[in-house]
């Protein structure tokens, strides 16, 4: 079964997950996972946004070939160089984080706060690096009616590290995919022509996928 660990646990830091043996080397890295390290970069990442600029802390925290929706897909690089900085910068604070056995891709989760007194949620694809640091890949989220409820601790849960027996959602038209290394993870999004968009995360239980994350997106 999945490991699940709080935020209190999050602290002492230094949390790691063994993999199953069908886990391979990621870059020369050890294949383990900590949700730790994720929470501790999201934390850092809402911090720089405060200090050097809500689009620079974007970028400087994204990958190469990071995405965003706008409302359609865009390459976040491209689009971040042509934005300039609010004067106050989101506010953003991550509520759970599920990660893959192998710690090659997480998801977290969380809620933003923007100046007008606007309030939303956020959902982000991270990807280990070749160094052992994550950068964000996709980033995606919706203003809310009501605040998002905030946990009494960050969760931080780990997919099941047995072999899985992954289905075959191959990307299509207006459709991404994308796994972890070990398969234990993977997001889908898919996109209409009119800018609507639907993003689920699914984890491998021991006995199959379960749904960990779902979220839809109307047309703006």
């Amino acid at each position: 079964m999945f490991k699940a660990i709080t935020v209190s646990m999050f602290v002492a830091g230094a949390l790691a997950y063994g993999t199953g043996a069908h886990a391979r080397q990621q870059h020369g890295l050890r294949p383990i996972a900590n949700p730790s390290a994720v929470v501790a970069t999201e934390l850092a990442f809402a911090r720089e946004a405060q200090e050097i600029g809500q689009w620079t802390a974007f970028d400087k925290y994204a990958a190469a070939d990071a995405i965003m929706f706008e409302p359609q897909v865009v390459k976040a690089k491209d689009w971040l160089k042509k934005r300039a900085n609010p004067a106050q910068a989101l506010t953003w604070q991550p509520y759970a984080v599920w990660m893959s056995c192998d710690g090659s891709m997480a998801v977290s989760k969380g809620a933003w706060q923007r100046a007008d007194g606007a309030h939303g949620y956020f959902t982000t694809v991270w990807q280990r690096q070749k160094n052992g640091s994550y950068k964000w890949t996709l980033d995606q989220g919706d203003t809310l009616a009501q605040p998002l409820a905030a946990p009494e601790m960050i969760s931080g849960e780990v997919a099941d590290c047995s072999r899985p027996t992954p289905p075959d959602v191959p990307a299509a038209a207006g459709r991404l995919v994308g796994w972890s290394d070990d398969k234990t993870l993977e997001w889908i999004a898919a996109v209409q022509p009119d800018g609507s968009r639907s993003f689920k995360v699914q984890r491998w239980t021991g006995s199959g996928y379960e749904e960990v994350v779902r979220s839809d997106v109307a047309a703006r």
